[in-house]
């Protein structure tokens, strides 16, 4: 196939104005390319739009706040966030313990998916090229003609023959879904066995938050959890996760009498600070968490990314991340394709399939960890012996969730390195030279030199590795 550019610029046709969607409008549209955002959503920033049950707040970490940084709204955007500082843990018998996410000032920033998205397409429609075009469904998706046929509120279609065609409608995308019939692409779509429940905490009698705020609110309980992000209206938006079937499972709380029980003897805690429960509890639908992988993310002049290439579970904060740097990173491939943007599309896949593979597993492996590893008080001195040694050797050893959540380290590469720096570390704990000499370096003197030659023997070790 050859591409052939339209007069006067590339024409993108983006099919979802979500967060991908309309950061990669309002990077098109600074390269003075023609971008038509077709969303079948109401426009949210009308008083018609209501929400569908999804998640209002998001976890806005370094990746994310790079590719928004590109957008010229980062510190509009941070204004309007909530900094968590780290995990706030409750026991059953309500008992606190908290757990820093890194060091100094690193924050996780609690973001409304709403505010986030409206300020991205704000910012889109700034550029004369760049056109949003709500209520409008898309089908018939043609990725060898690339074409569709747009469907309008009152029926009316038409057909649609942009140059590129970018598939950003997420986990049940129906660009993908064109993908698969023409290309034959490799596809899995997998459901944890778990689903997810949005409550609320409101503001207390005081107007003010109900509890500590700069923090990710966490009620580990092995193989259930519930957790608790901060919003700037003073409630907290609450996800219950819980297995679907089994003794703590969805399908078996059905009255009120069942719904107060477990969470008396879960989370007895949580039942003040939640008048609505039972109201919520009976009214609010019960997610699905979804994986989908699928390879390539391309054919012909049609891409896809963000979830409509790479849906993961939530349990890392970072699907919002990876798919605004999916967005970023494609910017950062275009400034050198002459315009021919189909060209880029092998180096992408080729950049971002690995990394989203990885922060795929990364996820589901946190969802362990976070109902049920931080209950533990053996996990709880690993990381902070994991945070003195970065302190110590900062540039030289990085605990995996700084790497994550704070650095720009490609997920695949963050996931080779901790495997290089969890091999040394548990040799050096397993000696219990690390944890000894940090401790005996505060109280003794004599065996500062000791210390010293022992870690830069760590860090000659790690650094040989990476």
């Amino acid at each position: 196939f050859y591409f052939v550019m339209s007069e006067g610029g590339a024409s993108v046709a983006i099919v979802g104005g979500g967060l991908a969607g309309s950061l990669a409008a309002v990077l098109l549209g600074k390269r003075g390319y023609k971008v038509d955002v077709y969303e079948k959503r109401e426009d949210s920033r009308s008083e018609a739009f209501q929400w569908e049950g999804r998640s209002i707040n998001l976890a806005l970490s370094t990746r994310g706040r790079k590719a928004i940084r590109k957008a010229g709204i980062e510190d509009k955007i941070v204004a309007q966030c909530i900094p968590m500082k780290g995990r706030m843990m409750h026991d059953v018998s309500g008992k606190l313990s908290y757990m820093p996410y890194g060091i100094d000032d690193q924050v996780v920033l609690s973001a409304g998916r709403r505010m986030l998205n409206e300020e991205l397409m704000n910012v889109a429609e700034e550029h004369p090229k760049v056109k949003f075009h709500f209520n409008t469904t898309t089908k018939q998706v043609n990725v060898r003609e690339t074409s569709f046929v747009a469907v309008d509120n009152d029926g009316n279609q038409s057909t649609v023959k942009p140059d590129v065609i970018i598939g950003s409608d997420g986990s049940y995308s129906g660009v993908r879904s064109a993908l698969q019939h023409r290309k034959g692409i490799n596809y899995s779509q997998t459901y944890l066995p778990h689903g997810y429940k949005e409550l609320t905490i409101p503001p207390n009698s005081d107007g003010d938050f109900a509890m500590f705020t700069n923090a990710l609110h966490i009620w580990p309980r092995g193989d259930f959890m519930m957790i608790a992000l901060p919003n700037p209206d003073k409630t907290f938006t609450v996800t219950l996760f819980m297995p679907w079937d089994g003794e703590n499972g969805f399908n078996q709380i059905k009255t009120e009498q069942q719904l107060m029980a477990f969470f008396e003897s879960t989370f007895p805690d949580s039942i003040p600070l939640m008048p609505n429960l039972v109201k919520e509890y009976f009214e609010n639908p019960v997610g699905h968490l979804v994986t989908i992988k699928c390879d390539p993310w391309y054919y012909n002049n049609t891409v896809i990314f963000g979830d409509a290439a790479h849906a993961i579970v939530p349990f890392y904060g970072q699907g919002m991340n990876a798919s605004l740097e999916d967005a970023d990173q494609f910017d950062d491939l275009l400034a050198a394709c002459g315009g021919d943007i189909p060209s880029i599309f092998p180096k992408f896949f080729e950049i971002r399939k690995p990394a989203a593979d990885a922060i795929s597993k990364l996820s589901h492996d946190n969802y362990i960890e976070m109902r049920s590893s931080v209950a533990s008080s053996l996990f709880l001195l690993r990381k902070s012996v994991e945070k003195l040694v970065h302190r110590i050797i900062p540039n030289t050893f990085i605990p995996l969730y700084t790497m994550v959540a704070f650095t720009t380290i490609p997920y695949h590469k963050v996931i080779e390195r901790d495997h290089k720096q969890t091999k040394i570390f548990n040799r050096c704990l397993m000696l219990g030279t690390v944890a000894l000499g940090i401790g005996v370096i505060l109280v003794v003197p004599p065996f500062r030199h000791f210390v010293s030659t022992l870690l830069t023997d760590v860090r000659l070790r790690i650094r040989s590795t990476l």
